[in-house]
Order: C-alpha cells, then sequence, then structure tokens
C-alpha cells in the first residue's frame, strides 16, 4: 500500500512559505508565479495554515475586501488534520473527502515536511494501478 512518505519521494517536498502579514495579492502573485493553487503560511517556523485560490474567492472577492491590504494570515484555513509520511494514500483520501479538503499537510516531529494535494494522490493511485496492470501482464505472459 503506497504511503504518503511515496507520493512525497515523486513529487518532492517543495512548499511555498509566506508570513500571516504579507498582503493576499503579494501571495497570489507568487502563486500566479509559480502556477500553484495554495501557499503555506508559516508562523516563527511553525505550519499556520494555509491559503488557497478557493480561500480568496470566497473570503476576498465574496465579501468585498481589498487584496491588496487583507493579510493572508485574516483569510488562511487554519482546521487542517495533519498527515505524516506513514499515513496511506487511501487513508489520506478518505480524510480530504470527509473534510472537503484538497491539501493536507505532512507534519513529522512538529514539522513542515510537505504538502500533498487531491491531485498527488489521484496521481499515485494512477501510477500504483499501472504498476499493478504491468506485474499482471508480465505474470499472465510468463
Amino acid at each position: 500500500m503506497r504511503k504518503v512518505s511515496n507520493v512525497l519521494q515523486r513529487k518532492g517536498n517543495r512548499v511555498t512559505i509566506v508570513p500571516p502579514e504579507m498582503t493576499v495579492i503579494d501571495a497570489l502573485r507568487i502563486m500566479s508565479e509559480q502556477n500553484i493553487g495554495s501557499v503555506v503560511v508559516m508562523k516563527e517556523e511553525k505550519f499556520a495554515g494555509i491559503m488557497t485560490e478557493r480561500d480568496y474567492s470566497r473570503k476576498v472577492i465574496l465579501k468585498g475586501r481589498h487584496s491588496s491590504d487583507t493579510p493572508v494570515g485574516d483569510i488562511m484555513t487554519t482546521d487542517f488534520p495533519y498527515v505524516s509520511g506513514n499515513d496511506s494514500v487511501d487513508a489520506c483520501m478518505q480524510l480530504m473527502t470527509s473534510h472537503r479538503l484538497r491539501y493536507l499537510p505532512v507534519i513529522e516531529d512538529e514539522q513542515l515536511v510537505g504538502i500533498i494535494s487531491i491531485n498527488d494522490l489521484v496521481t499515485e493511485t494512477i501510477l500504483t494501478q499501472a504498476e499493478t496492470i504491468n506485474q499482471l501482464q508480465s505474470y499472465i505472459q510468463s
């Protein structure tokens, strides 16, 4: 069974980090430049939350706020369940589905070691299925 550690090995553990004081517009610029849908918010070297495109649309645009004077810390999502490298891909998919999340922080020894997205988990599942198919084809042919 595939684990979160497999996902991080494949995709890497690079995370774009911003402080909670950064304006939303500056965070959005970073997200656009890097073609990503979220940034991790860290405060005093601790995971504080994640700001996503969804947070921006629901907590700034729809509320008539201005992204140039709204800090990321005001709109970030903070109530994420944490996962570790030992958690299974299936368990993470269930967690994301039940909490309606697109991202999960990966925490080891109270330190952020990466972020996994629903896309990462789907990709890992597809790769696992392809490996199983190849193994079955090899078995049948031998």
